[in-house]
């Protein structure tokens, strides 16, 4: 067991306990939902960076955790990444952790070669990301370049088991007969392997899932399956997940589990019941506040609140 305060579930687990919430804000800037202000002789790029950091003033307070969706930034070519780039260092600055949501998967060096563009935390890194999105399905060998190099830089990874999107069945709920179980379920096996072998103090290792809250039955099946397993929760709020949804994915004192929001907040100026606030950044506080409110009242993190 580590006891180094590097490690990533411990850090986690402290930013939770700290924020006294498992919500996380997904940093997912669209051209056309920006605020008229921020749209303004600006290229996308400087606007997307401007929008990502007045939402990071707003929630740097209130949650543990962001998480900058990689593509939206990428589409725009190397301004795009360098505003990426500025977006994850604002975000440290001011205290938060971060989760690249990148996806990356690959082998061999070329799998280390992204390991280290992302999760190398020293000053020499590039991205000095907290945490990574994994896809796990070109094999086990796979993520081993992912977990060396968070283990050696205290940084962690979320490897896709159950996403959010309704095709996901295409794939993830295929069965196998030796043993009989799901390939979901064969990939959450193997991750709870990965997080035992490198438990923290806090009980969870530095290898994630990523469950999607879309998915209510499976999180529940999932938690008791990967019980040293952070899970990464999508699919809360804009996507149809509710609070309830989300209960079952939190061990009983509310931890083990970050909750992403994206639309529902960073676009709360949008919504219909916040078409009086005259601030967008209002908005974007009292939709974080309220998603804080639900998860705790539906959900074991109301014990974080007491």
């Amino acid at each position: 067991m580590s006891n180094s305060p590097k490690h990533f579930g411990d850090r986690l687990t402290a930013a939770i306990k700290s924020k006294r919430t498992p919500l996380v804000v997904g940093l997912d800037p669209r051209w056309n939902n920006l605020p008229d202000e921020i749209k303004s002789n600006a290229k996308q790029a400087e606007a997307f960076e401007t929008f990502c950091k007045a939402i990071i003033d707003v929630v740097a307070d209130k949650v543990p955790a962001v998480k900058p969706q990689s593509a939206f930034f990428e589409q725009l070519g190397p301004a795009g990444v360098v505003a990426l780039g500025n977006v994850t260092q604002y975000a440290h600055a001011k205290g938060l952790l971060t989760i690249m949501d990148a996806k990356r998967g690959d082998i061999g060096s070329t799998a280390t070669a992204y390991a280290k563009a992302y999760l190398d935390r020293s000053d020499d890194g590039p991205w000095r990301c907290d945490s990574l999105t994994v896809n796990p399905y070109l094999g086990d060998d796979s993520l081993t370049p992912f977990c060396d190099v968070a283990d050696e830089h205290g940084a962690g990874i979320f490897v896709l088991a159950k996403t959010s999107n309704p095709g996901s069945k295409t794939f993830q709920e295929k069965t196998f007969t030796d043993p009989p179980q799901k390939l979901f379920e064969c990939v959450a096996d193997h991750l709870q392997g990965l997080a035992a072998a490198n438990l923290g103090e806090s009980g969870y290792g530095n290898v994630g899932a990523v469950v999607g809250a879309t998915w209510p039955e499976e999180l529940v099946a999932l938690r008791k399956r990967m019980p040293n397993v952070i899970f990464l929760i999508p699919g809360f709020g804009a996507q149809g997940g509710s609070a309830a949804d989300i209960a079952g994915g939190l061990d009983e004192n509310g931890l083990g589990g970050v909750i992403n929001s994206s639309r529902g907040i960073i676009f709360a100026y949008e919504r219909p019941e916040f078409e009086s606030i005259v601030k967008w950044q209002d908005a974007v506080a009292l939709a974080t506040d309220m998603a804080i409110g639900e998860i705790a009242a539906h959900s074991t993190a109301g014990k974080l609140r007491r």
